[in-house]
Order: structure tokens, then sequence, then C-alpha cells
């Protein structure tokens, strides 16, 4: 099978030339493109998740001879959560060879955290099928490059921290409200309202929700501190 110059370049930037082309063809078919004679890529999903989740946890046990279990889980969470699939998959423009159905493309599905977290693992797998567990690592590690030394400042969450610090204080956890929504459906904007039950609010806007209750979060943290 003949590779075109997009896959081609996509593979530099992944890292990772392929013998078995096809089964990167797969990786990056979402189920939305699939027909009978091309499957999609939840089945790969599936096995990608499982690889990058043992390539995490040796590497954060390398890291840190000493963590306990109780650190170690949110760090690894850090890791492997969709979010930051979807930022690598991002940083090597995985986006601009997803195979995508018409109503997907419509909807932005190439900026889709979900779609490219998804697609992500995929890609994994896919490695770890064509070369074995050792070039799937050696590509995982360097994708996610210094996520992995700076992952403490990203394993406590903003949403996190706030609820402990609720915690400490006999308060309920705080309630997100969404203000509004606003934008086409392919890019929303969601205006998300921190409250905490002693009366402090912050609001932030993201273009996920999950984005913008992190955000309001981290924003009324910061009032709390000054």
């Amino acid at each position: 099978m003949k590779r075109s110059s997009d896959i081609a370049a996509f593979e530099k930037r992944l890292g990772h030339e392929f013998q078995n082309l096809e089964i990167l063809l797969q990786s990056l078919t979402h189920p939305s493109f699939a027909s009978k004679t091309r499957s999609d890529n939840q089945r790969l999903e599936f096995l990608g998740d499982r690889v990058l989740g043992l390539v995490m946890a040796e590497a954060l046990l390398e890291l840190d001879a000493t963590a306990a279990e109780g650190t170690l889980a949110p760090r690894f969470n850090a890791l492997v959560r969709k979010e930051t699939c979807a930022d690598v998959a991002r940083a090597i423009d995985l986006g601009t060879v997803l195979k995508l159905g018409r109503s997907e493309m419509k909807s932005g599905g190439r900026r889709k955290d979900t779609l490219l977290g998804d697609a992500m693992e995929a890609v994994i797998a896919a490695i770890y099928i064509d070369a074995g567990f050792g070039q799937a690592k050696k590509t995982v590690l360097s994708l996610w490059g210094d996520r992995i030394h700076r992952v403490d400042s990203d394993a406590r969450d903003a949403k996190t921290m706030l609820q402990e610090w609720a915690q400490a204080r006999s308060l309920p956890p705080p309630q997100y409200n969404v203000v509004s929504r606003s934008g086409p459906d392919h890019a929303p904007v969601f205006e998300i309202q921190a409250v905490l039950k002693t009366g402090e609010t912050e609001t932030a806007t993201a273009n996920t929700k999950r984005k913008a209750e992190q955000a309001a979060a981290k924003a009324l943290l910061n009032k709390l501190d000054t």
C-alpha cells in the first residue's frame, strides 16, 4: 500500500514509520467514517489505553522509587486522562489525518478532546501491533515528554483542590452552575460559575464544561488565597 504525503508527514511527527500501513489507517478511522471494507479504531483504542497505562505505570515507578500508591494514582490519572491524550494528539497534528464522517467534520470533530484522545490511544495500539511494546514505549515517552516529570503540578486539579479546601472547613462540596452556553455546536463556549456554601463565587469560560469548571475552580482558589 502506498502512503500519502499527509500520512508520511504524520509518521515523521509521530516518530515511527509503519511496516503495516493498514493498521495505522485503521487507528485513524473514526466510527463515523467506517464501512464494510474499513474498520473503525474502537478496538485499537481499547488496546492502546492499556498499553499507555503500562508505559506510564512503569515510568512513574522508575521516576519515584519511594512513592506510595496513593501518591502514584493521581499522577497516573493525570498522564492517561483523555484531555492529556488529546493535548499530545494536537501537538502532532493528529486531527489533520483523522478520518471522519461528514457530520463529525461539520461539528468540529478534528478539535474535540474525545475524538483526539481516542485516536491517540488507537495510534499507540497500532505502534504496539506494528513494532512491539518496546517501540510503543519509546514513542509514548517521547511524545509525553516532560509531562511525566512535571506531573505533580497536574495531578491535583483545581476542582479537587477546591473540594479539599471546602472539606477541611467542614463545608459541602462546591457547586458548578452553567451560566451560559454560546457559539455554534462545533465551537461552543461555556460560562461556568463555581460557588461555595459561604457565598464566594468565581466564573470562567472555556470550550468544554470540564475546562470551564476547572478554570472557575482555579480562579476561586486564587481569590481565597488573597
